[in-house]
């Protein structure tokens, strides 16, 4: 895959973006190997992703050449049908939404810069973590157009309503500290991909079946009535229990504990 590489261990997948010399920006066989990747982790038997950048920065935003190919043309015929998603985005929407999408945990490990599609594309992800000083940025506005990757979907999940239009209105840059206020990250960590992968690990370690079991009862949980969501902890937990051997398992687990959690 052009611009990406994924190589799996421990069972977990890790995509690399690759275009160190131009700081991983965007461009269009960086986002067919995004969502090729994507595609690829999607039918594999990995329990955990672990998203990264080569080189200084995780991905400094869309490479403007690449908005060459636009010129001449009717923007709405280029960004309005709707390719990927089974119907539901566009292919520049589609490399952050593969990841959200995806049935199993995925973990952004973040360093250098995260400006605009870098930011929307760690957004797709479940948990990212940041390294010390790295410059997070809503870009769009710098050139007079909107987020459209994604970011309006996955951003009004994580920061309040003025952090959104705040971030959105001025294209300022922010840092890993404000970033950890304002909850755009999950953490901060010197050595991002380091930390990402223990994490991964820990995860990776969990019941497979649960642990998908879970992403979808936390996206449900994310966007429905009490009453859905009910239903769904009951419908999801009756699965898990119902499969072969669960009780025992469980009943190994609690084996293990203390006398007093008994």
């Amino acid at each position: 895959m052009a611009r990406v590489t994924v190589t799996y261990d421990n069972h977990i997948a890790f995509v690399r973006l690759t275009r160190a010399d131009k700081m991983n920006a965007v461009d269009p066989e960086m986002i067919d190997g995004i969502i090729a990747a994507g595609q690829e982790v999607a039918a594999s038997d990995a329990r955990c992703v672990v998203l990264s950048g080569e080189g200084k920065a995780f991905c400094a935003g869309i490479d403007l050449t690449s908005l060459a190919g636009m010129m001449g043309k009717d923007p709405a015929d280029v960004i309005m049908p709707r390719t990927h998603g089974a119907g539901t985005t566009n292919q520049w929407q589609e490399v952050a939404m593969i990841w959200h999408r995806m049935e199993i945990p995925v973990i952004a490990a973040i360093h250098g810069v995260c400006f605009g599609a870098g930011m929307q594309l760690a957004l797709g992800a479940d948990i990212r973590i940041a390294a010390p000083g790295t410059r997070f940025a809503v870009m769009e506005m710098k050139w007079g157009i909107v987020p459209d990757m994604g970011g309006m979907v996955l951003l009004p999940q994580l920061v309040r309503s003025d952090v959104l239009r705040r971030m959105t209105y001025t294209a300022e840059q922010i840092d890993t500290d404000q970033a950890l206020v304002w909850g755009l990250i999950t953490e901060a960590a010197a050595d991002p991909l380091a930390a990402a992968t223990e994490l991964a690990t820990t995860i990776a370690g969990k019941s497979p079946s649960a642990i998908r079991a879970a992403k979808r009862l936390i996206a449900i949980a994310e966007s429905n009535d009490a009453a859905s969501v009910l239903e769904a902890e009951s419908r999801l937990q009756s699965e898990l229990i119902g499969k072969p051997h669960q009780m025992e398992v469980i009943a190994a687990e609690m084996a293990k504990r203390p006398a007093v959690f008994k």
